[in-house]
């Protein structure tokens, strides 16, 4: 009987897990479980009218290592590069050039999603979408509930993608010594919340920085990038701003009406870019993203202890390290891990 893994969330930490899993074992079966219709995670983009824009992670960094050499020699196809240096900006609002390096930033012509699709799209995993998973109890194996009520399962281990906060409540009062303690190690981990509005507009700014991060931690605003400046994402003589608020007034304006969000928004971008025409776009869209960026990562022994138990994680929160790059590196760890430490059943 081949190896049956259940994964539950299909981040871009899944993703790489999956892939590098299944190119170790290809015998396995993997099965996974996302609540949304899309993959990728918080590297989401969304499509209106031939403008494609992503609203959660900007790009991902060329970091070097591993996860650059998977990108650009493997899953290259569609891979576009971000134009232009990012600037910052402070309390004030008063920008500066600075803080950029020499590291590319990539996406892909029809947004960051691709890269879950080519590593997902590399393995014979089958995708439930629109499953959302409600708890998970050891009987023989591991099962997975779903919130409708319907049971998958028995699976030999389990790994699990959703941010720390959603991860512990899955984890907790499962029975097993080391998965309770390794709930409670997610549930320790902290998030920033990130409240995003994205901002078109049916003319081109013209500034000469790609994105304006805010450098003292102390601005409503802390990024605004244009994704006019990712090759195939926005027609010729248009514009679109993704403005991401700080932590502080994302969570305070979190549950407010979106219009008035996008409207604020709107005006500092105005005023930080300097550019009174921003505060009226032609369209716009917004996201809030609860849990958007971890402030440390997971402590190594309860995973250890987890794993004898056939329960894995894997994310930016275990690498802690808020970065696309991150999520997938420690994805494609934990893929070899399973794959050394999984026996068939």
């Amino acid at each position: 009987m081949s190896l049956e893994v259940g994964m539950v969330g299909a981040g871009a930490g899944a993703a790489a897990a999956t892939y590098a899993f299944c190119t170790a074992r290809p015998d396995v079966e993997v099965t996974v479980f996302e609540k949304s219709r899309g993959l990728c995670g918080r590297a989401a983009a969304r499509r209106r009218d031939g403008t494609v824009y992503e609203y959660g992670a900007n790009y991902l960094k060329d970091a070097g290592g591993r996860v650059s050499s998977l990108i650009a020699d493997t899953f290259d196809t569609g891979l576009v590069e971000v134009n232009g240096p990012i600037w910052t900006f402070d309390a004030d609002g008063t920008v500066s050039e600075g803080r950029d390096g020499d590291a590319r930033r990539w996406t892909y012509e029809d947004g960051i999603t691709r890269l879950a699709k080519h590593l997902f799209g590399a393995t014979g995993a089958a995708i439930r979408r629109g499953t959302r998973i409600a708890a998970l109890h050891p009987d023989d194996g591991w099962h997975l509930t779903t919130t409708d009520g319907s049971t998958h399962g028995p699976f030999d281990a389990l790994l699990l993608n959703p941010p720390a906060p959603q991860t512990a409540e899955l984890l907790s009062e499962t029975g097993i010594d080391a998965v309770d303690r390794l709930g409670e190690a997610a549930g320790a981990v902290e998030y920033r919340t990130v409240w995003t509005a994205v901002l078109g507009y049916d003319f081109k700014i013209d500034v000469p920085y790609y994105a304006l991060v805010n450098a003292d931690k102390d601005h409503e605003v802390g990024w605004i990038g244009r994704e006019e400046c990712k090759p195939e994402h926005v027609p010729e003589g248009r514009s679109v701003l993704v403005v991401q608020a700080s932590p502080e007034w994302s969570t305070e304006r979190y549950d407010a009406p979106p219009e008035d969000n996008v409207a604020d928004l709107a005006r500092h971008a105005a005023a930080i870019i300097g550019d009174g025409r921003l505060t009226d776009p032609d369209w716009m869209d917004h996201q809030g993203w609860r849990y958007a960026l971890p402030d440390d990562g997971l402590r190594e022994d309860p995973r250890r202890e987890a794993a004898h138990e056939g329960v894995y994680v894997t994310g930016d929160w275990v690498a802690g390290a808020a970065r696309l790059h991150a999520a997938i590196r420690s994805g494609l760890e934990t893929g070899e891990q399973m794959a050394s430490t999984l026996a068939d059943g």
